[in-house]
């Protein structure tokens, strides 16, 4: 049986090229290629008008390598959410998040997740598998595509840890910066902690944030919260947070979702302040970024009160740690990993919520 083509979408400039030269036309036709596949964001070669009618007509199966949207969800507050179906037929989601001056897309890089937050969607829907280079480029294309407006900022704090795609995951932020136009430091990744991985990512050159998933103050509670932690101890995921930012020289953000009567007391955001001064002592600066919970079907869990957030926030500064509460977007549109794929499973007749993500 002979390989499936390499889709067009996520080859570089250079690659379109010698892919237009292989097939007969001239090299300029690559560069063609590459401003309707990234800026254009054709689903086909049958839209690129400037190509000769008969050579589209030859080409017209290669793919492209983009999804079909399943199902399209908007908030009152204008967030979008997408579910996409991929090419062998697995879901993930994507979200559009727009503001005044700019458009953030939240992209997804495994179907589903190994890591398996117990507060979290995607991590009760277990894992599939790693996305693939194009897969991760559609979901900022398809986002583009339904604004009519460009993408200025992307976060990978979708479906999936990236870190556990780790190749791909780089190769798409390369992608994002040098063919869809969108800079470096508007570009953030978001991880749990996978042991040895912040280090290698530190040695990648790049000019992203990092952000680190925190969620507890002491590693009891955080293996009772994210089991993959009993193979990362918080001390340790300090000292790499500390060391990336050394080598780096940009600073790491640090997210903690509060989950009501759990995480978020007093004594927590205590722990949590001598914890984050460990990695202070290098003198760079410190962030975080305070999430209140986003409740989900098949959790226990609650969205703590604004004043016990707000309380959070004080005890935090008396320890000159800075903290922002992160405005929760689209809360009336299934905006919570996960959650939408799993609506939309169990809205189909005999079909059951997690069939298509379970390990």
């Amino acid at each position: 049986m002979s390989a499936l083509p390499i889709p067009l979408l996520g080859q570089s400039l250079s690659a379109l090229k010698d892919w237009a030269v292989a097939q007969g036309q001239p090299a300029y036709r690559g560069q063609q290629l590459h401003t309707w596949i990234y800026q254009k964001g054709i689903r086909s070669l049958e839209q690129v008008t400037v190509f000769p009618k008969a050579w589209r007509e030859a080409v017209q199966g290669y793919p492209v390598g983009r999804s079909r949207v399943v199902q399209r969800t908007e908030a009152r507050d204008g967030t979008v959410k997408f579910l996409l179906e991929l090419a062998d037929g697995q879901l993930i989601e994507t979200v559009g998040i727009p503001a005044a001056e700019r458009l953030t897309v939240c992209v997804s890089s495994q179907v589903g997740c190994p890591m398996a937050c117990d507060f979290c969607a995607t991590g009760k829907m277990g894992y599939r598998r790693n996305l693939e280079l194009h897969e991760i480029l559609d979901q900022v294309l398809t986002v583009q595509e339904d604004f009519g407006r460009r993408v200025s900022h992307v976060v990978f704090m979708g479906m999936g840890e990236p870190l556990l795609n780790r190749d791909t995951v780089v190769q798409a932020i390369r992608s994002l910066n040098q063919d869809i136009g969108i800079g470096q430091r508007h570009i953030t990744l978001s991880t749990v902690g996978v042991p040895r991985q912040i280090a290698w990512l530190a040695q990648q050159d790049l000019q992203i944030t990092l952000a680190v998933s925190l969620h507890a103050p002491n590693q009891d509670l955080r293996q009772q919260l994210i089991p993959s932690a009993a193979h990362y101890p918080l001390d340790a995921l300090i000292q790499d947070c500390r060391d990336y930012m050394l080598r780096t020289g940009r600073r790491v953000s640090f997210e903690y979702t509060l989950l009501s009567g759990v995480n978020d007391l007093p004594i927590h955001a205590r722990q949590l302040a001598q914890l984050l001064q460990q990695a202070s002592r290098s003198g760079v600066q410190l962030h975080v970024n305070l999430i209140p919970y986003n409740p989900i079907s098949g959790a226990d869990y609650q969205r703590p009160h604004p004043a016990r957030v707000q309380a959070f926030v004080r005890q935090l500064e008396q320890y000159q740690v800075r903290a922002t509460v992160r405005q929760t977007r689209g809360l009336d549109g299934n905006a919570a990993c996960g959650q939408l794929q799993g609506s939309f499973l169990r809205s189909l007749p005999g079909r059951n919520a997690f069939a298509s993500t379970s390990a």
